[in-house]
């Protein structure tokens, strides 16, 4: 209880947010028989959104959290080399729909893992513990002896860390889902096409669906929210395009569009950002948000979630033993070290990734000539082999 009369609630590992990071990192730890509860603020799990592609690197570490193999069955292979003057990826590239992803890492989860409606309104540490206290908006309190956000874009836990404000491309994403009931017959790969100032990408997801975007100039924040006005800016911005692009957009279920502004964090903040305090981080978008450039985004969480909880593991013990068994003093020592070594095997990864994903954005975000050249002499001065991040292995759990 503290001094205004509340109770605290004390949990040995508390996840914020219940995305794609956050449950693959509750599961990730339940896999090593470790608990964690998993605060999430929305009342349901949160399966909005359209789709996601996950490149090899992202199915290795979906294979480690043994739900690979259920998604598989769902879609198709992506050949990535048809259409491409260079490929997207080598070996296992596929799209699934963001609500597949997130159902099925739920459903693998222990009864009671996830709480909803807990939506955090300030974070703390105990001046006594030094532990994390976390105030909700219902008035509870939660002491935590370990935290981890993944509570993405906008992370109070990232605040909390005091890590550098995310930045804005020059561009927004559009995405959406066509629908086909008689199969769209396009190959299974990804195809990008280039004009008027936009970029269109499309994958299918299975024979009936096809999943694309666009990049298009920064707009007025006030559409954000209306499809009908999207769906018209997308047809707009694809005018000039291929009639089956454009037929594409004219045709697509306006359930699933959706525009955002794309957010990011610099790779030198990355390489020098403060990943820890005491017992607390950070994975995912709220530790290294990047624009969708690569495809990484997703996959690169699904990296972290493992990284996490295997390093937990090795310090805390398997069960977690350590967080039952010992002072705070021990817990923290080792909580802190495991942390450490997170942020130590996940750091220049993550650099190498921002910064080929910023030079690539940059390259979309400009017109200019002479600074493409530029930017594109860049990109292949440090990544010459501009695929080597999906051949990355964030090893066994």
């Amino acid at each position: 209880m503290d001094a205004d009369g509340i109770e605290i609630e004390e949990i040995d590992i508390v996840i914020v947010g219940a995305g794609i990071c956050g449950l693959a990192t509750a599961l990730a730890l339940h896999r090593k028989g470790i608990q964690s509860v998993v605060l999430e603020r929305s009342e349901t799990l949160r399966t909005s959104g359209v789709a996601i592609g996950i490149l090899t690197n992202g199915w290795r570490a979906l294979d480690q959290l043994g739900i690979g193999s259920k998604l598989r069955v769902r879609d198709i292979w992506l050949d990535t080399h048809k259409q491409q003057a260079s490929p997207l990826s080598t070996g296992e590239a596929r799209c699934v729909k963001r609500s597949d992803l997130i159902q099925m890492l739920a459903e693998d989860l222990p009864i009671g893992t996830i709480r909803f409606g807990c939506r955090i309104v300030s974070l703390k540490l105990d001046p006594l513990t030094s532990y994390p206290i976390l105030q909700l908006l219902d008035g509870r309190k939660v002491k935590a002896k370990v935290l981890i956000g993944c509570d993405g874009v906008n992370s109070v836990v990232a605040e909390f860390l005091k890590l550098k404000p995310k930045k804005l491309f020059p561009k927004c994403g559009i995405r959406g889902l066509t629908i086909y009931p008689n199969g769209h017959g396009r190959a299974s790969e990804f195809v990008r096409t280039h004009g008027n100032d936009s970029v269109c990408g499309r994958i299918p997801t299975n024979e009936n669906l096809l999943f694309w975007f666009l990049l298009v100039p920064l707009t007025d924040a006030n559409i954000l929210n209306d499809q009908e006005l999207i769906k018209q800016m997308a047809l707009d911005k694809t005018n000039g395009f291929p009639n089956e692009i454009a037929k594409m957009v004219e045709d697509c279920d306006t359930s699933y569009l959706s525009l955002t502004h794309l957010r990011y964090r610099t790779p030198w903040d990355v390489l020098l950002g403060r990943f820890r305090n005491g017992t607390v981080t950070v994975a995912g978008d709220a530790m290294h948000v990047m624009g969708p450039f690569l495809g990484q985004g997703g996959s690169a969480a699904l990296e972290d979630a493992i990284v996490l909880a295997r390093c937990l593991a090795q310090k805390i013990g398997v069960e977690g033993g350590v967080l039952e068994r010992n002072g705070r003093e021990i817990i923290q020592k080792k909580a802190g070290e495991a942390v450490d070594a997170y942020v130590e095997e996940r750091r220049m990864r993550l650099v190498r990734l921002s910064a080929q994903t910023y030079l690539t954005g940059l390259l979309f975000g400009t017109s200019l000539k002479p600074l493409k050249l530029l930017i594109l002499a860049l990109i292949v001065l440090l990544f010459g082999d501009r695929i080597r991040h999906t051949r990355y292995d964030c090893g066994r759990l």
